[in-house]
């Protein structure tokens, strides 16, 4: 049962497709406080667990800490960091009585989950003008399953998104591409994409092409095509400022910018220099933009990255004026009256300033609203001009889209990658936490940059990230300019490399099956063990393993050094290994916990007592999959329900596309 309650006047987010009437009931679980912006409280009992909150910092339970929906560009991702890329606010607290709320509110929200006082959930927010969902049911799965289809469907990449991309800042030329493509394929490592990172720009300038080192672009798509592989380019919220530039020129003349509170364009540097923010929240702005992407669909793209969209901000022309002052004062104090401390923050607070965030706004049906009230929508409605234009350009086609910033309600346009991580072994583990939150808050194809996107990765943390990548929608090794190069080719004993990556594709017939299921079945992909064994208390402690669909757990090694990791069995699992020979090792393990063996250049998973899962032969790219002669592994006597469509269109719902494979 889902009750919803209105408060004030609630900006509308879209974020909610479901039709609920409005309840004039009082809230069942906790109390609200409205005498100062507004307020929820409830106890939690000792053994409640709170899940959600979807990319957040910490654990799959949330308890002990606070955290702070406010769409943030900071890249320092350490355990005392509050807020992130996005702003996801549908929590579920899982005990003796268990219930879900998403507070629909696009502005800064604060969740002290027991972190001021330990037995306490408050959650508070500036503003009384809010809608607050609450769901009842029999499990937290129950619970979560209603919020999937109260939100909408996930959003649906084409199958070619589920195979290995590389990435990296620093990517300029097309001979950049054709290194990386040729250091893939004479390797036989399998290669589906390469992204293009801001360097492919014109100057930086969104839906241009460098015209020194992209002349004949759509022939170098077709080259690479031809290779079996797909350019994946990105695109930045700024638009740069620049008297001659098409796209700038048609904002300016149409008013489709976001403005200061005089009426001028809304001024901010990011990568070109000045820029303006195009006003997405504006439907004629967010079509003119999201049309922009044809000019790349035109030339035989079929995806995009959307970066930048919090939206970042490096400085503003008012922040600049404001440290200069400061500057001049502390040049001129000889009496130690301006604080060094003082001067590094102003410094360093250039960025991302909340002050700017307050210095402009949207226009929206008539009414002009003040960017901070509604700043965690940005990412969202960007990505909604991307996904509402491909519907325009092609609507029967799957076109790859995904996000830095989003907001709930941004699933059904677009997936998202978790943002500028860095080669860390904590992140690696963070990574693993955070998928099945996201997957509660309707982002099914997610991932992280494999390896670590800022500083230097090793040799043995790129392999373990990429054995837990092998599972992830998105898998995407993706790394800074200026760190070290971490494409696999680049490495020795590249054939370990070769073999975690072929162990995907041998994978991808039941990867893709079962985020089908999910989507189609508004349902998790990622889960944690208590979603499945809700009545064991060992399963509701682990947060280091992960069930995937309806057949396999996995439970991936993510410290430096480690030969294998200990592993919590709920029921009698049959653990398989891909050994770097090509083979398998099988052995079935009882209930309990277990030490595993995992080396370096092994995949291990652990299939359901019971249960079988389809495995293909490898292939170097996911077209070349051959799923008419695939094998079984798990437990004979069972069956499965294999999920295939074409990979291309939109008839998900065709009978046609289940079929039974029997072991």
């Amino acid at each position: 049962m889902i009750r919803k309650i209105v408060y004030g006047t609630p900006f509308d987010t879209q974020a909610v497709v479901g039709s609920v009437e409005e309840s004039g009931e009082p809230m069942a679980y906790g109390a609200v406080c409205l005498e100062d912006g507004f307020c929820y409280t409830c106890t939690l009992a000792e053994e409640d667990v709170v899940y959600g909150l979807g990319e957040a910092n910490r654990g799959i339970n949330k308890r002990g800490y606070c955290y702070v929906s406010d769409c943030t560009d900071i890249p320092e991702h350490t355990e005392d960091r509050r807020s992130l890329y996005a702003a996801h606010n549908f929590i579920l607290v899982s005990g003796e009585r268990s219930f879900g709320l998403f507070f629909d509110y696009p502005a800064k929200m604060i969740f002290d989950i027991g972190y001021t006082h330990m037995d306490t959930l408050s959650v508070s927010c500036e503003e009384a003008n809010l809608t607050l969902y609450v769901i009842e049911g029999e499990d937290a799965r129950h619970i979560a399953k209603q919020f999937r289809k109260l939100i909408g469907r996930s959003y649906i990449p084409p199958k070619f998104a589920f195979g290995y991309g590389q990435s990296r800042w620093g990517y300029c030329t097309k001979e950049d591409f054709r290194k990386v493509a040729k250091g893939y394929r004479n390797n036989q490592i399998p290669l589906d994409m390469i992204y293009m990172d801001i360097d492919y720009m014109q100057d930086y300038k969104d839906f241009t092409l460098n015209e020194e080192n992209f002349q004949e672009f759509p022939q170098f798509v077709q080259e690479m095509k031809e290779e079996n592989l797909r350019l994946i380019p990105i695109i930045d919220a700024g638009v740069k400022v620049e008297k001659g530039y098409e796209v700038y020129e048609e904002g300016v003349k149409n008013r489709y910018f976001c403005q200061r509170e005089d009426g001028s364009d809304f001024v901010a540097a990011v990568w070109p220099g000045d820029t303006h923010f195009p006003d997405v929240l504006n439907p004629e702005a967010r079509k003119w933009f999201g049309d922009h992407y044809q000019f790349l669909t035109d030339q035989g793209i079929e995806g995009f990255w959307n970066d930048m969209n919090e939206p970042a901000i490096f400085y503003t022309p008012e922040g600049v004026e404001a440290i200069k002052e400061k500057v001049q004062a502390f040049l001129k104090d000889t009496q130690g009256q301006v604080s060094i401390f003082e001067m590094r923050d102003a410094v360093l607070g250039l960025a991302n300033n909340p002050r700017d965030y307050q210095s402009f706004y949207h226009q929206v049906d008539g009414k002009r609203i003040r960017h901070d009230q509604v700043h965690n929508l940005y990412g969202y409605y960007m990505t909604r001009a991307a996904g509402e234009a491909f519907e325009r350009i092609d609507p029967d086609k799957r076109f790859l889209m995904f996000s830095r910033s989003s907001y709930i309600g941004m699933h059904r346009y677009g997936g998202v990658w978790t943002g500028d991580n860095k080669s860390w072994w904590s992140h690696l583990l963070l990574n693993l936490k955070m998928l099945p939150s996201l997957n509660m808050c309707g982002f099914l194809y997610t991932g992280a940059d494999l390896g670590g996107f800022g500083a230097d990765a090793t040799r043995d943390l790129l392999l373990r990230w990429l054995a837990l990548g092998v599972f992830t929608p998105l898998m995407r090794n993706h790394s800074a300019a200026g760190t070290r190069d971490q494409e696999c080719y680049r490495f020795e004993d590249v054939e370990d490399f070769r073999h975690i990556i072929g162990v995907r594709y041998r994978l991808i017939p039941y990867l893709y099956s079962e985020y089908m299921k999910a989507a189609l079945g508004d349902d998790l992909y990622f889960k944690p063990l208590a979603f499945e064994y809700p009545k064991d208390p060992h399963a509701r402690q682990v947060e280091d393993q992960l069930m995937l669909g309806g057949e396999i757990m996995i439970a991936p090694v993510y410290t430096q050094n480690a030969r294998g990791r200990y592993v919590y069995l709920p029921q009698e699992m049959k653990l398989v290994k891909f050994l770097p020979d090509g083979s398998l090792y099988e052995e079935i393990l009882p209930q309990g916990h277990r030490y595993v063996e995992i080396a370096l250049n092994e995949v291990a998973l652990f299939i359901r007592q019971g249960k079988c899962i389809p495995l293909a032969r490898e292939a170097q790219y996911v077209e070349a999959i051959d799923t008419t002669h695939m094998t079984m592994i798990g437990y004979a006597g069972s069956s499965y329900i294999l999920y295939e469509d074409d990979g291309i269109h939109k008839d998900y719902e065709d009978p046609a596309n289940y079929r039974e494979l029997k072991f």
